[in-house]
């Protein structure tokens, strides 16, 4: 399962602070849930972000979004994506 999150940084939000807060959650939060693969994070020349997220199902993905809110990494790390923004897809793997 490929979990994807769009969007973009709120106002006064830098590149410099975003990656340190996405770090923390790739380091602190993430690797330690049950059914993770790998995670990456991008950046658009328009300024957009995606993370890619695969998980071994669908339950993982969502028991992470659940135990995820709770952690201060990833509080952090939510208070500079634009909420206005995000756009959250999920996609079956084929192979």
């Amino acid at each position: 399962m490929i979990d994807t999150l769009e969007f973009r940084l709120v106002a006064g939000a830098d590149d410099v602070g975003f990656l340190d807060a996405d770090r923390r959650v790739q380091t602190e939060v993430i690797p330690n849930h049950p059914g993770f693969l790998r995670r990456t994070t991008a950046r658009a020349q328009d300024g957009g972000w995606l993370v890619i997220v695969l998980w071994q199902s669908e339950a993982d993905a969502s028991a992470f979004i659940e135990t995820a809110e709770g952690h201060a990494a990833h509080r952090a790390f939510m208070e500079l994506v634009d909420p206005a923004t995000v756009r959250r897809k999920r996609y079956t793997t084929l192979d």
